[in-house]
């Protein structure tokens, strides 16, 4: 919340995975929005356990995650891999906990909405204990398309991102900074997170291929803004590559509808959209980067253009931060649609 909202109920939150890149940014994000804590639990792994965060200028201490850690919790952010996710969330809910779960874990579950609060804020309503937040790259992306999708029905989608190594954790952020200095000193680049060196290099998205040749996260692109949209009569296809940039996304969409869509009237209804920031400069080739999005909480859009090939084809080109509202944002922004809705409990609200 940006802005002190005069709440009369403080909540218990604890994060899950509290040390990772998603985790402390998090932490952040509840300080600075003003989210009504009463009280902060940090929960991790026991390598993590006894270290110290800062909160609210006081210093934390990470716990390890036990089964007594959700007592009394009423909202738990968890950041902490689908594995995790799939051993704790359930005992969180069972302690009488929300849980808003960034990892894959629960995304595709009928029963579990995934929000993009942007996109479809209602579904987080129909909750019985856990909320899913989509994949990076596919909320980057229905931030983008929704406002569009809302004045005349998408056909089908093609995208193509350029994904950072945030993605892959703090980690592996760490591994591209090392690899580019053991390039630059003529040494071989090791590789620990990625199976290739990414420094000044890039290569298709590293997870799982499927007997048709997609990978996870393309097939996640397709499924989750599907469900997110709210329809499966759009056509989605996805090319997901891994790129030598540190933090933040970028994607490029074509979209085809049943009429022509106009540039100009694409542009005025993106440039009121909201978490989206238009950004072009046409005489100056300027459009939106990664370097720029980083830290920032709107998707970066622009480069709008008809696509010459097609009619009622447009391309744009976005860069969003993973991190912020690929990630710790949108989850972030879940709770305050719980708290600001009054759907902070277990029970499904009537919508």
């Amino acid at each position: 919340m940006k802005e002190d909202k005069n709440l009369s109920e403080f909540y218990k939150v604890a994060i899950l995975g509290a040390t990772g890149a998603v985790g402390t940014e998090l932490l952040e994000l509840l300080q600075t929005r003003n989210f009504p804590v009463a009280e902060l639990k940090l929960l991790a792994s026991p390598r993590s356990a006894g270290s110290t965060l800062k909160f609210k200028g006081q210093n934390l201490q990470v716990e390890a995650v036990t089964d007594d850690s959700f007592k009394d919790v009423d909202l738990v952010l968890a950041s902490a891999g689908a594995s995790t996710s799939k051993e704790w969330a359930k005992k969180a809910v069972e302690a009488g906990a929300i849980v808003i779960d960034n990892s894959s874990a629960f995304r595709m579950d009928h029963e579990v909405p995934l929000v993009v609060p942007e996109v479809n804020p209602k579904a987080a309503a129909l909750h019985q204990g856990i909320i899913a937040n989509p994949n990076c790259t596919t909320i980057l992306m229905c931030v983008a398309v929704w406002p569009l999708h809302q004045v005349q029905p998408i056909k089908r989608l093609v995208v193509a991102t350029y994904q950072s190594a945030s993605g892959a954790g703090a980690r592996a952020m760490e591994e591209m900074k090392t690899q580019a200095k053991e390039i630059l000193e003529g040494e071989t680049p090791g590789t620990d997170i990625f199976p290739y060196p990414l420094a000044f290099n890039l290569f298709p998205h590293n997870s799982p291929l499927n007997e048709q040749g997609y990978c996870q996260e393309e097939i996640k692109m397709v499924n989750e803004t599907s469900k997110i949209l709210g329809t499966n009569e759009i056509g989605i296809t996805a090319t997901c590559i891994r790129v030598p940039v540190l933090r933040a996304h970028s994607e490029a969409i074509n979209l085809e509808f049943a009429q022509p869509f106009s540039v100009d009237k694409a542009r005025r209804i993106l440039s009121q959209a909201p978490g989206v920031t238009l950004v072009e400069n046409w005489q100056k080739n300027y459009f939106p980067m990664p370097i720029e999005a980083s830290g920032k909480d709107d998707v970066l859009v622009g480069r709008i253009r008809q696509d010459i090939s097609h009619p009622c084809g447009l391309e744009l080109w976005l860069s969003g931060d993973q991190i912020r509202k690929g990630a710790a944002l949108n989850a972030v922004q879940i709770a305050e649609l719980l708290v600001e809705k009054h759907w902070l409990r277990v029970e499904a609200a009537t919508v």
